[in-house]
């Protein structure tokens, strides 16, 4: 059986160390969310947020200020809800 991230302290504290970027606004978006809904995410939003964790930096900051929009693998519910509240963020 598999154990939740939220279950799981080392799940947890490597998504919020992949969270830290290169980019300080896209550090501060993402830590400034994390700080706010880590401990309420569901598995399918860490799986979302994991996603867009895997994107370059330049990507993902057009993807926080609505620059550009999901395509690919991306555009899918869950990534496009995070998204949002990332963007709300």
């Amino acid at each position: 059986m598999s154990v939740t991230h939220q279950a799981d302290p080392v799940k947890r504290a490597r998504l919020r160390w992949r969270s830290r970027r290169g980019l300080l606004e896209n550090d501060l978006i993402l830590t400034r969310f994390l700080d706010t809904n880590e401990c309420s995410m569901t598995d399918e939003e860490v799986d979302a947020f994991s996603r867009l964790l895997e994107l370059p930096d330049n990507d993902l900051m057009n993807l926080l200020l609505a620059g550009k929009e999901l395509e690919g693998e991306l555009d899918v519910p869950h990534v496009h809800a995070i998204l949002a509240k990332l963007r709300g963020a």
